[in-house]
C-alpha cells in the first residue's frame, strides 16, 4: 500500500500520526505549508524560542489563527488543533506525539531534543543535519535501542541522494557516485556574511528585503554546508570520501557521467563508490548551462556487455564507454517534501536516509589566520568552514568537527586553511553532544555495515 493510501486510512480511522516540530524558522515553515493538505497527520505542537514569532510564520504560511489556538496539548489533541510553546520537553514526554520533526538548524540543541525524543519512545526526523555529521552514527544506535527510528529528512538533498543509492543497489547497479550539485569557486571557502550578498548576485538591501539569514546562506555557499551533507551521505551509504575533501567539478547535467568516473579513466575520482558534489561554474566563473545546482545525482556502472547495450537502446546519456550512465533529479523542495519522511517513520517504520556506519567527518578549518582567544562561530560565520574528510584523517589530525565550533575559544593561534584541532580550543565539555562525540572517537560507534559499491 502506498504511503498515501495509508495516510488516507489513520484519516478514515481517525488515527492521525502525532506530529511534534521543534524550531518553526524557515524549514519548519515549509514544512507547515503543506500540513493543512496532507491527510491522516496531525500537528499536535510547535516548540520555538520564540512563539509569537513561530504564530507569525504560522500565518505567513496560511494557517489560520483559529488551528494554532490551543492553549494545551490536551486541548490540540481533543480539538486538532496545534499547541504553540517553548516548553519543547513536555511536548516531547507526552505519549500521544509519535514523531518528532526537529528543525532547530542547532547541532548542539539538536542532539539533545533527539536523545529526549528517544527516550520517550518518538520517531525522529532530523533536519538538522549538522549534527548529523558529527554523531550521526550513535544517534541511530541510541534510536534503535529505544526502538524507535531515526532519520534524516526527505526534501533535503541527503535523503534524497540516499533515495537514489537505494534505487542504484535494489535494481543491481553497482553505484560509482552519488552526491548533488553547488554554486562554487575555491575562493568561496573564505566568504563571510558581508560577501556572500555579493557572490549569490544579491544587494543586502534585497536580502533584508526578503528577510534572508547571511550566516546560514553563507554555510552553503563556502562549502560547509555542502560537505556536511556530503558526510550524512557517505555515513549512511557507505561511500567513500575524498582524501583532502570535495573536488566540486564543473559539470553540466550532460556531463556528469563523463567526470564522475576514477581518474584512470578520465574522470576526476580516487576510486568508484564515492560522493561528490558537482559545480554549476566554470573555473572562470562562467554559468554552466542545464546545470545541477539545486538537484542531486547517482552515477552507477553498466558492468556487461548486456546492459551496457541496454543503455545504448533505451538512449540512456552514458559516457563516451557506454559503462557509466547518471540518473538525476533536478530540484529538491526542502521542507515542502518533509512528508515523505514522516510519513515512512510512522507508518512503515522506514528511514529516509540514516547513518549506519562513520567513515566522513567534517572539520573546521580556518577561513584566514585566527588569533588566540578568538571564538569561533561556526558554520557560515566569519571563522571556520567545514571540510569534508575520511574519518581516519580526521582522528589522526585530532580535529574538531564543525558542528561543535560553536562559540569555542581559541587557546592559540591557528593559521589560515588550517583544521582546528581539539588542542587549539577551549571548550564545553558538559554537553550530550560533545559526549556523543567523544564516545564515537573511542569507538564506541556502530559496526560498519559492508557495502558493495
Amino acid at each position: 500500500m502506498s504511503l498515501y493510501a495509508k495516510l488516507r486510512a489513520r484519516e478514515a480511522a481517525g488515527r492521525p500520526v502525532r506530529i511534534a516540530l521543534i524550531g518553526a524558522g524557515k524549514f519548519g515553515s515549509m514544512y507547515l505549508a503543506q500540513i493543512p493538505r496532507t491527510p491522516g497527520v496531525h500537528l499536535a505542537a510547535i516548540a520555538d524560542l520564540n512563539p509569537d514569532a513561530a504564530r507569525t510564520n504560522l500565518e505567513r504560511v496560511g494557517w489560520s489563527p483559529q488551528r494554532s489556538s490551543a492553549v494545551s496539548l490536551d486541548d490540540a489533541v481533543a480539538n486538532g488543533t496545534t499547541w504553540v510553546t517553548d516548553d519543547w520537553q513536555r511536548m516531547l514526554r507526552d505519549e500521544r506525539i509519535d514523531v518528532l520533526v526537529e528543525c532547530t538548524g542547532h547541532p548542539i540543541a539538536a542532539v539533545d531534543h533527539c536523545l529526549v525524543a528517544f527516550a520517550h519512545g518518538k520517531h525522529v526526523v532530523n533536519v538538522t543535519v549538522e549534527a548529523d555529521a558529527f554523531c550521526g552514527p550513535l544517534l541511530a544506535r541510541k534510536a534503535e535501542e529505544a526502538g524507535v527510528v531515526y532519520s534524516l529528512a526527505y526534501g533535503d538533498q541527503p535523503a534524497l541522494i540516499c533515495d537514489l543509492v537505494d534505487w542504484a543497489r535494489t535494481c543491481g547497479f553497482p553505484v560509482v557516485a552519488a552526491g548533488r550539485g553547488h554554486k562554487w569557486l575555491p575562493h568561496f571557502s573564505s566568504s563571510t556574511p558581508e560577501t556572500v550578498w555579493g557572490y549569490y548576485g544579491l544587494t543586502p538591501e534585497q536580502a533584508q528585503r526578503g528577510g534572508l539569514n547571511p550566516k546560514m546562506f553563507n554555510s552553503f555557499l563556502d562549502g560547509s554546508k555542502p560537505s556536511i551533507e556530503s558526510a550524512a551521505v557517505a555515513n549512511a551509504t557507505g561511500l567513500g570520501v575524498p582524501h583532502d575533501g570535495l573536488q566540486y567539478p564543473p559539470a553540466s547535467i550532460a556531463d556528469i557521467p563523463y567526470v564522475t568516473r576514477p581518474v584512470s579513466e578520465g574522470g576526476v575520482l580516487e576510486r568508484k563508490g564515492m560522493v561528490e558534489v558537482v559545480s554549476c561554474l566554470e573555473p572562470d566563473g562562467r554559468s554552466i548551462p542545464y546545470d545541477i545546482r539545486m538537484g542531486v545525482w547517482v552515477t552507477v556502472e553498466g558492468e556487461t556487455s548486456y546492459i551496457r547495450n541496454c543503455f545504448e537502446e533505451y538512449n540512456a546519456h552514458t559516457d563516451p564507454t557506454g559503462r557509466y550512465f547518471t540518473l538525476y533529479k533536478r530540484w529538491h523542495l526542502i521542507g515542502l517534501e518533509v512528508g515523505m519522511s514522516v510519513a515512512s517513520v510512522a507508518l512503515r517504520g522506514e528511514a529516509t536516509g540514516t547513518p549506519t556506519q562513520w567513515v566522513a567527518d567534517v572539520v573546521a578549518t580556518s577561513k584566514r589566520a585566527l588569533r588566540e582567544g578568538e571564538v569561533l562561530d561556526g558554520e557560515g560565520g566569519y571563522t571556520v568552514w567545514g571540510k569534508l574528510l575520511p574519518v581516519e584523517r580526521s582522528l589522526e589530525l585530532g580535529a574538531v568537527p564543525l558542528g561543535l565550533a560553536h562559540d569555542v575559544r581559541l587557546k592559540r593561534a591557528v593559521p589560515a586553511n588550517t583544521v582546528v584541532t581539539w588542542n587549539d580550543v577551549e571548550i564545553d565539555t558538559s554537553t550530550r553532544a560533545f559526549e556523543l562525540r567523544k564516545q564515537l572517537e573511542a569507538g564506541r560507534a556502530p559496526q560498519p555495515v559492508a557495502y558493495s559499491q
